[in-house]
Formats: C-alpha cells, structure tokens, sequence
C-alpha cells in the first residue's frame, strides 16, 4: 500500500522546472556541467516510505553534503537511485528525465 502511494505522489510531480522546496536535496555538483537542469530530489517524498537505513546504509548515500558523486552511470548500473527505479520496484530512469532533473538552471 506505501508503495502504490508514494507512486500516486510521485505521478502528481511536474516535470517543468521548479524551485526545490524545504526538505528537498539538490543535486547540482554535475548536472548543469553535463547540460542538465540540477536534480532535485524529493527526500521528505520517499522518507515517507522508506527507512532512512534504506538508502543511507543499503544504498550507500553518505549524509555528508556533496559526498555522493553520482553520476548518470551509476544510476544505469543500478547503483544509488538505479536500484529501486529500475521500471520494477518503481518507474524506470529510461525516458523519464525531467522527473529528476527538474531544477532550474543556476540552483545552488
């Protein structure tokens, strides 16, 4: 049941640019360099759902800022967001690029 509503919040995210908001993460350390809008990443969304060991001891997310170099490889080997949004746990990372990168361009 946690799983089908946090895929319902999910749906309901824009992919137009947006600000992120208090409790987001933004990944910029790469984003733009690559052409990319930053990532920002709905932390308090998937909080929801998950254990913070979840993602900070069975993923492997530091909680120190700027201590996760992720790269878009990663995520495709299935590393860090790759292991659950591989199109079976949840929605696959394939086509659905403005999902994440969805900051504006500039965002710290």
């Amino acid at each position: 049941m946690k799983r089908i509503l946090f895929a319902a919040a999910l749906a309901l995210i824009s992919v137009a640019a947006a600000h992120a908001e208090y409790g987001d993460v933004v990944l910029n350390d790469r984003s733009e360099a690559g052409g990319q809008r930053p990532v920002i990443f709905p932390h308090w969304l998937h909080r929801t759902v998950f254990k913070c060991q979840v993602c900070h001891a069975e993923l492997g997310f530091k909680m120190k800022i700027g201590a996760n170099r992720i790269s878009m490889g990663d995520v495709y080997r299935g590393r860090y967001c790759g292991e659950c949004h591989d199109g079976k746990t949840s929605w696959a990372i394939e086509d659905n690029c403005g999902r994440c990168h969805s900051g504006k361009m500039g965002t710290p």
